[in-house]
């Protein structure tokens, strides 16, 4: 492996290795998706990945998305969300704002229209309440929709929310009739 150039593919490393595939570098998370600090600088360093605890916390600080958050004691880091394997992040419900948004690419439109939003591998859909950042999100997969979703109706149905510490919605799907074509 070769060691990343700059502070986003330092941060995409960290989210494979800390959301999908920890494996990858022999690296454990505890059930609540947290590892040492220091076994995770290690583990970097054994794969030719060397990151320095001051190099980690730029990536955390500046992570566009705050995809990262360390222990209260700084000892131990994990990704907010987004995992693929088996974590309890312990959020408790919360009333999300009336409305939420997703961004996704055109192509996808249609299916999201007939299927609605589903958590696929992950453990749940992720919406924001940012405009921007539903933009930025679906442009990485081509020229971007936006959705809004009805959250009021759908917790009135007897959907439920979490809300991350960095502040992403999750639910864990988004059935068609609860989703409106921004126009």
């Amino acid at each position: 492996m070769t060691p990343p150039h700059n502070l986003k593919s330092t941060s995409k490393f960290l989210s494979l290795v800390l959301r999908h595939e920890p494996q990858r570098i022999g690296l454990t998370l505890d059930a609540a998706g947290w590892t040492p600090v220091q076994d995770l600088l290690d583990k970097l360093a054994a794969v030719g990945q060397s990151l320095s605890r001051e190099q980690l916390q730029t990536v955390v600080d500046t992570s566009d998305k705050k995809r990262f958050a360390f222990s209260d004691d700084g000892t131990r880091i994990r990704a907010n969300q987004g995992h693929s394997v088996e974590v309890d992040l312990g959020l408790a419900p919360v009333q999300p704002p009336d409305v939420l948004h997703h961004g996704t690419a055109s192509r996808f439109l249609a299916s999201i229209l007939a299927g609605g939003l589903d958590k696929r591998e992950r453990h749940h859909v992720h919406l924001t309440t940012d405009l921007d950042i539903a933009r930025s999100v679906g442009q990485r997969y081509g020229a971007v929709v936006l959705l809004d979703i009805v959250a009021a109706q759908m917790v009135a149905d007897g959907h439920v929310f979490f809300r991350s510490d960095n502040g992403v919605w999750l639910t864990d799907s988004v059935p068609p009739r609860y989703l409106k074509l921004r126009t």
